[in-house]
């Protein structure tokens, strides 16, 4: 078969693509393109990350008539002053050029200890799809301001002195999503408040504000009962029958010594867990703020602890029946989650960080859960009876070998039809060995 040929291939036709210009020739290696959400966010995870530090205690999102969209804080605000190395205002810097920011120095010498941005493209991309961006910053007795048009400047950084009407410190980043990069201009406003919520959630004490600029209105979230209120109240929302034994709730983080060396000092979990008889279960993930609905290694942690807190309450008390073989799916399948995990340096998979990576975030969260689980269980026997009963007679509803052809999908496991000529032949040899 013939081939065409190309034209001359030579030293002319190596481009080298500087500053944000990868960021817009192929926008969807760097975030989702079905409309402008996740560059909204981006700038959002940056205002959370001031708070998770315990520089913010207020998030405010507006929605502009224009199509634009705002973002303040009260945090620290990004800095102004000239870089060493690079002779620009740090914060032209952060706006203009991709893996650079304050989340890559870890430890205790880093502007952030946890964060979600480690790739250092985050808000870059955000300028790099928008038409406009402004960026006002508060900080050290100023008031400096900064505007870009499709990633580049064009009012360079102008600094005044603060006057008593403006606040101490933080920063306002505002933005015009530029259409010709997404299948759709308008932001879901579902999404984004569910997502402004989850960090209201996260963030005990912070207040995240939303306000719609066409009609004045604006709605706040301020959780204080946290996890277990966010999980509460979803279920509720979804129709769910009341949960068959209370709440599992609780938060470990490594100390740094002892039997916990081995995981930077502050990484664990906070999570919250019910087991219901029925209704889809409600499973929502994050990692340093981040949501994570494809899930990943925290998840998967999750799930390993519980099973064997689980399974190990079942044996001390000699509950299984006879013949019957317990396996993870049998204690997850009814639970319904939700997790927030911190990690030191997160690995992600890509750059809109859906998915956890890191592998010791398995034996993170699976050790400080499996160990809580199994004090609670004991401290509690009546309602490990009850949950035995549960995960038993899940056990009991379908053949070990089936289960163990599932596959996992974003939002928990799902069952996979055994159809194909070559998954019935495995799983025949799966029953005659077992």
């Amino acid at each position: 078969m013939a081939t065409r040929k190309t034209a001359q291939y030579s030293e002319s036709s190596i481009k080298v693509l500087k500053g944000l210009e990868p960021v817009r020739q192929r926008p969807g290696m760097y975030t989702r393109t079905d409309n402008p959400l996740h560059i909204i966010q981006e700038v959002l995870d940056n205002a959370s990350d001031e708070a998770l530090g315990g520089y913010g205690k207020e998030v405010l999102v507006t929605l502009h008539t224009d199509g634009s969209v705002s973002i303040e804080d009260d945090g620290r605000g990004i800095p102004v002053g000239i870089h060493s190395q690079e002779k620009k205002p740090v914060v032209e810097i952060v706006f203009t050029q991709l893996h650079a920011g304050g989340k890559f120095e870890k430890g205790a010498g880093g502007a952030y200890a946890f964060s979600g941005g480690l790739h250092g493209v985050g808000v870059s991309v955000t300028n790099a799809l928008s038409k406009r961006l402004e960026v006002t910053v508060w900080r050290e007795q100023q008031v400096s301001t900064i505007t870009f048009a499709d990633g580049d400047v064009i009012e360079k950084l102008k600094s005044k002195a603060a006057t008593k009407g403006d606040k101490a410190h933080g920063t306002k980043v505002r933005a015009w999503p530029n259409p010709k990069y997404f299948d759709s201009a308008q932001i879901p406003l579902a999404d984004l408040e569910r997502l402004l919520r989850s960090k209201a959630v996260l963030l005990p004490g912070v207040k995240v504000t939303l306000v719609h600029e066409k009609n004045g209105q604006s709605q706040s979230w301020l959780y204080a009962q946290g996890l277990k209120g966010y999980l509460d109240e979803s279920l509720a929302q979804g129709g769910h029958s009341a949960p068959v034994i209370p709440a599992f709730e609780g938060e470990h983080y490594a100390s740094g010594a002892g039997e916990e060396e081995s995981f930077a000092e502050g990484e664990g979990a906070a999570w919250v867990v019910s087991w219901t008889e029925d209704g889809a279960p409600v499973r929502e993930s994050y990692v340093n703020l981040i949501p994570t609905p494809a899930g990943g290694t925290h998840e998967s942690g999750l799930r390993e602890g519980l099973f064997n807190a689980v399974k190990s309450f079942v044996e001390i008390h000699a509950l299984q029946p006879k013949g019957v073989k317990l396996m993870p799916e049998d204690v997850f399948a009814r639970a319904s989650f939700i997790l927030s995990a911190k990690v030191l340096d997160p690995q992600f998979q890509g750059q809109i960080k859906e998915r956890l990576n890191s592998r010791d975030a398995v034996r993170l969260v699976s050790g400080f859960v499996k160990s809580a689980l199994e004090l609670w269980l004991n401290q509690h026997v009546d309602y490990g009876r009850t949950l035995a009963e549960l995960v038993i007679k899940q056990a009991q509803a379908e053949p070990a070998p089936a289960k163990r052809w599932k596959r996992k999908n974003p939002r928990g496991l799902r069952y996979c039809p055994v159809s194909s000529p070559i998954v019935r032949a495995k799983t025949l040899l799966l029953m005659n060995s077992s």
